[in-house]
């Protein structure tokens, strides 16, 4: 196959709709328009989520809370879940993606102090718990700010 032999699919495309050519082709005078009205004008139509002058629902609906878009927002992950790494391992943000135990990294990992470890594990994430530093280092871990 060339590139000049490239077409799309058998009826996958229609004709363009030729406006305002006659009044035989059934698009003359009003073009499919209508007579006046909204929608016959130039840039005509209403807004998305108008209702017609009715207090539209985005604005009827009570809007609580903030939104801080300074924010951070911390991939969590309780000591517990590092139970499936083997001894001595070096725990980060990419082998728990590879893990499965986070989805994203979002602004980092924190470590949280739930659950119990058996395991010396060297563990580098953004923030840890009072208590899973503790934890990791009972064991004779490691617990690396990152």
């Amino acid at each position: 196959m060339k590139l000049h032999e490239l077409h799309p699919a058998e009826g996958s495309t229609t004709a363009q709709k030729r406006l305002g050519r006659g009044t035989g082709s059934g698009l003359g005078k009003t073009s499919g328009k209508g007579h006046k009205g909204a929608k016959a004008r130039s840039g005509g139509g209403k807004r998305p989520g108008f209702e017609g002058g009715q207090m539209p629902l985005y604005r009827r609906v009570p809007k609580r809370g903030f939104n801080n878009i300074f924010g951070t927002e911390y991939a969590e992950v309780n000591v517990e879940r590092l139970e499936i790494f083997n001894d001595g391992d070096t725990v980060t943000a990419e082998t728990l993606l590879e893990a499965g135990i986070i989805r994203k990294t979002l602004d980092g990992v924190k470590i949280l102090g739930n659950g119990d470890l058996t395991k010396k594990l060297t563990v580098q994430a953004q923030k840890f718990t009072a208590g899973a530093k503790e934890k990791i280092e009972a064991v004779g871990g490691k617990a690396e700010v990152i």
